[in-house]
């Protein structure tokens, strides 16, 4: 049989031992009456609670291994328990005072330029604002756009005006998400290593959401889409307001802004495609936008290829502003974008069609904007991309011949943005006069800068330290010098 020992266990009693609980407990009280008790035990067991408490306290402490004076025991406990609690009271203070970081060193002269061009499209911001739009003097305009004209009737409010006036010119306005669009795939972390990445993705959705509004973006075949919306023509000496006419605040427009719809309109759908298509890879993560995003590209492609024709006939208000020399550009253009975003090889095909590539002037070699990279001429682009496509992927028949011929002739471009080439005339600052003296050469400049930045890193990531011009072989850090060169200039 088992009892229970102090610890829980069990304890395994003897047999032989007979004897009952009750006996024993009568044994043990006869041998402690028949003992004779000592003095001192008399006097513990007569003395009471209060006497013995008032007895003389030991004046040691056994500690087992070591033996202490009390007073010694007590003192350095004390001491310790003291220390303990000016050491938590010491972290608390630091805990809860404020710390001050010590302050990020002032952005370089790029990433000071970076933040002034994209504060630039919050201050182009049409429809209602964000509150962090960031821009005081900016608020809600325009926000009957679409609703006010009888032939439409529906919502055209967001995206962005042009530049100093209130007209909404689809066709820049797509190239520009394009490009933004482009800069983010290649550069992302560079965005977000100065924070700008959540700011130029707001700001691309910004206008995809607004693209999205001007055709049917849930259908797959459309007929029409709206290619403008405010008009800008004065030279016919009416006094209806427009948006030249009437110079103010888009804050302020109280009057109606006519819209003008498009139904074949090559250019301008391809690249609306090729803004949608590359915003799709930005917002990759967010699948529900990007298949959304692919689908209207879809659609306008579609259209794009089947309704041909110029955006910008003879006489209207697109051509005046911005009027489109070709289509075919946009062709290649938009087809090498929808190949990137959906994978699908007949895009490819579409792009890469020899034909094609000729009607685009691809071999005008001796054409006085060849290599000009536009919001018109997209060629110049689309050879960088596809070159792109050969560097990295490789796709061999039948692709492979004609994207040699893009690898070349962006070689070809590159030789002549260097000035030793005279391609091009170079002002005494050295600015390229890619637009031969004409007005607002910045932005021409600013696109090859970028085209050579992006073709020099292309080249480095695919171990090639450079390209030849000619016999004579360049290395890469000549294309980035020149591209430092022309955004110095501008900035």
């Amino acid at each position: 049989m088992f009892g229970r020992d102090p610890w829980g266990g069990p304890l395994e009693i003897s047999n032989a031992d007979s004897a009952t609980d009750d006996d024993r407990s009568r044994d043990l009280d006869r041998a402690a009456l028949m003992r004779q008790l000592d003095e001192t035990q008399q006097s513990w067991l007569l003395a009471g609670p209060g006497d013995q408490a008032g007895k003389k306290k030991k004046k040691y402490v056994d500690l087992g291994c070591v033996v202490l004076d009390r007073k010694i025991f007590m003192w350095t406990v004390g001491t310790i328990l003291g220390l303990g609690v000016f050491i938590g009271f010491i972290m608390m203070i630091v805990k809860l005072v404020p710390h001050k970081r010590p302050p990020p060193p002032p952005p370089d002269q790029y990433t000071q330029a970076l933040h002034k061009a994209l504060m630039f499209f919050n201050a182009q911001r049409s429809g209602p604002l964000p509150k962090h739009n960031g821009v005081s003097w900016r608020g809600n305009s325009c926000m009957k756009d679409g609703l006010s004209d009888s032939t439409v009737r529906r919502s055209l409010v967001g995206g962005f005006y042009d530049a100093g006036d209130a007209i909404k010119f689809n066709y820049p306005m797509a190239w520009s998400m394009t490009m933004l669009s482009w800069s983010v795939i290649e550069y992302k972390a560079k965005y977000e290593a100065i924070g700008e990445l959540d700011h130029i993705k707001e700001l691309i959705k910004w206008g995809t959401d607004y693209i999205l509004k001007t055709f049917n973006s849930s259908a797959d075949t459309i007929d029409r889409i709206v290619a403008q919306v405010g008009l800008g023509d004065t030279s016919k000496g009416s006094s209806q307001p427009n948006d030249h006419y009437c110079w103010m605040r888009p804050e302020d427009i109280d009057y109606k802004r006519p819209v003008t719809e498009c139904h074949s309109c090559s250019d301008l759908a391809s690249e609306m495609a090729a803004a949608l298509a590359a915003a799709s890879i930005v917002f990759k993560d967010s699948k529900t936008y990007s298949d959304k995003l692919v689908k209207g590209a879809k659609a306008l492609y579609k259209f794009g290829r089947l309704q041909r024709g110029r955006y910008s006939p003879n006489g209207s208000d697109q051509a005046i502003f911005y009027n489109s020399t070709s289509y075919w550009d946009e062709f290649v253009w938009g087809g090498a974008w929808m190949y990137f975003a959906t994978g699908n090889n007949s895009y490819l095909t579409i792009a890469t069609a020899p034909g094609m590539a000729k009607h685009a002037g691809a071999y005008w070699f001796g054409s006085p904007n060849y290599g000009v990279f536009t919001w018109d001429d997209k060629l110049p682009g689309a050879q960088v991309l596809l070159s792109r496509l050969r560097l990295f992927l490789s796709p061999g028949y039948p692709y492979e011949e004609i994207l040699r011929t893009f690898h070349n002739q962006t070689d070809n471009v590159m030789c002549s943005y260097l000035p030793l080439f005279n391609s091009f005339n170079f002002t005494k600052g050295g600015l390229i006069q890619l637009n031969h003296g004409g007005p607002q050469p910045l932005q021409y400049a600013v696109n090859a800068a970028f085209l050579a930045s992006l073709y020099s890193d292309y080249l480095e990531a695919a171990d090639t330290p450079g390209w030849y011009c000619g016999p004579n072989f360049y290395t890469t850090e000549v294309l980035r010098k020149f591209a430092r060169s022309q955004v110095k200039y501008c900035s």
